[in-house]
């Protein structure tokens, strides 16, 4: 009784400390940075939406509104021709307007470098980050204060700039998994363990003759090992396969299922062992009675 309560506590703690770290994640759309207005009035935010799965890429989407300077006061299109350079991003990012349209937002996706062998405790930063604005033909680059927004879920993300005092200095963008993508992590990882742990202890209590050999036990075996993959697929941001958590946790979590489910089957072969078939029993032959001996005849 005792057990179970302290088991009831247990699992109620855990949701509790799981759904704290869900909250203290910062989860939902927020803005990291502030940019200033241009002088013009010109405003440019960089959402961040993405990590892509090879986690060498972050996808962004860069936006402009341009100033009232810019803009025809009765069409609200541009006066001028308008073009915005960004650098630090995987392929050359460049994206014009000519007078007359209406700028709005472009995918941009930046560089980012980390191990992600290191998984689920890797992180990221990418390279810095400049936005530079012209304007008309005036050769001469503006640089653009840039207000940076998450729409991540499930990252931590800090930005850092190269030069304090500056506000148009270039900027770094680092990221790191959340408590509570980490603690999910740990948690799959565990119940992967737990399985193998569980099928190890059934295929010896049994080759012990500890429990009766049961044969739909066989089919249990074979499901715990359709569901490691799944499982493992499961993992937020999942790695590529072959990274460190598959050589440490996942390749042999499948070894020790497959090891049981083989004790196990020895143990189908010794306690469901063919009956050999009963000989039928052989008739009795009767004794023959025995002969009494004649009397010699006298003489």
């Amino acid at each position: 009784m005792k057990l179970g309560i302290a088991g009831v506590v247990l699992f109620i703690a855990a949701y509790v400390a799981s759904n704290f770290f869900y909250a203290a994640a910062g989860h939902g759309p927020h803005d990291l940075t502030q940019g200033h207005p241009m002088p013009d009035g010109t405003t440019v935010t960089m959402d961040l939406q993405e990590v892509q799965q090879s986690n060498t890429i972050l996808l962004a989407n860069l936006t402009i509104v341009p100033g009232p300077a810019l803009l025809d006061p009765r069409t609200h299109d541009l006066t001028q021709d308008l073009s915005v350079v960004v650098t630090s991003a995987a392929s050359p990012t460049k994206r014009s307007w000519s007078k007359g349209m209406v700028p709005g937002s472009f995918p941009v996706p930046l560089s980012i470098s980390g191990a992600v062998t290191d998984w689920p405790f890797d992180h990221y930063f990418s390279g810095p980050i400049t936005v530079e604005i012209f304007r008309g033909d005036n050769p001469m680059p503006e640089r653009a204060a840039v207000t940076f927004a998450d729409r991540l879920a499930g990252w931590r993300i800090d930005i850092s700039t190269t030069d304090n005092s500056s506000a148009v200095a270039p900027c770094r963008v680092e990221l790191e998994r959340s408590p509570s993508t980490k603690t999910f992590a740990v948690v799959i990882l565990a119940v992967l363990v737990a399985l193998a742990g569980m099928g190890l202890v059934v295929a010896v209590q049994t080759a012990r003759d500890k429990r009766r050999f049961q044969p739909p036990m066989t089919t249990w075996y074979a499901a715990m090992l359709f569901a490691v993959v799944p499982l493992r697929n499961a993992l937020p941001n999942a790695p590529p396969f072959g990274a460190a958590v598959d050589v440490r946790v996942v390749l042999w979590v499948i070894v020790v299922l497959v090891l049981s489910m083989l004790i196990y089957i020895t143990c189908w072969w010794r306690h469901l062992a063919p009956e050999q078939p009963e000989q039928p029993e052989q008739p009795e032959e009767p004794e023959e009675p025995a002969k009494s001996a004649e009397p010699k005849a006298t003489s």
